[in-house]
């Protein structure tokens, strides 16, 4: 997979993409991640990317130019599956859509900033929107990288131990079940004898009984149930 990521602050992805298990899979080629720094696609001496907008308004907007000059580029070589752009009014970020997203061979993730990007820009280059809230961060690049950090430990080979992957939180439209190492006790805090009986159809049994009762009792609305 490669994922090229336009924004106008590449340095703020240093931190996420050089440690852990995003570091490991770009080391082992699971993985190719390119940042572009939008304003080197500016035709303005001052590198300048923004504007008023049409209409009047506080605060500035991506131009659209520099923006449709890099993806045009990329696209120019090679096919990209989607061009995201991270948007809070975008589609809520979930297991389904991370699950899809780690299928797919090529994506383009566009970061917004200031009041957004030109509308035009949305009409013609970006093929998906999402969200990770209902909230306002200062860019999508805090954005992006959760979308990449949770669309590549998905591919394969990235974890060493898939299965693990597979029993995360929302896989199942579940919450995971509660985990436990050693000590079995500390401070007189037992972990369930069940845990302990070596007996692996009674644990997983368990194990599918407590995701479904926290998921119960902390996220009712991803069984559909009234929250109220």
């Amino acid at each position: 997979m490669r994922i090229d990521i336009l924004t106008l602050f590449p340095d703020m992805f240093q931190g996420p993409f050089s440690e852990s298990i995003i570091k490991r899979a770009v080391e082992q080629g699971h993985v190719e991640i390119v940042l572009h720094d939008i304003r080197d696609y500016s035709t303005d001496k001052h590198r300048r990317v923004d504007d008023y907008p049409f209409g009047g308004g506080a605060g500035m907007v991506m131009q659209i130019e520099p923006i449709d000059r890099v993806i045009s580029k990329l696209k120019g070589e090679r096919e990209y599956d989607e061009v995201i752009y991270m948007s809070p009014d975008g589609k809520r970020l979930d297991q389904k859509i991370v699950n899809q997203l780690s299928l797919k061979g090529n994506l383009i993730i566009l970061c917004g900033h200031y009041k957004g990007v030109d509308q035009r820009v949305r009409d013609n280059f970006i093929t998906m929107e999402i969200s990770i809230g209902d909230y306002v961060l200062t860019g999508g690049e805090l954005a992006a990288a959760v979308v990449v950090d949770s669309v590549v430990r998905l591919i394969p080979g990235v974890i060493s131990d898939e299965t693990s992957a597979l029993s995360d939180s929302f896989q199942d439209n579940l919450l995971a079940p509660p985990v436990y190492t050693r000590p079995a006790e500390y401070k007189g805090w037992k972990v369930p004898d069940i845990l302990l009986s070596g007996h692996e159809a009674k644990i997983e049994r368990w194990r599918e009984e407590q995701a479904l009762e926290r998921t119960k009792r902390l996220r009712p609305d991803l069984l559909g149930e009234d929250q109220a």
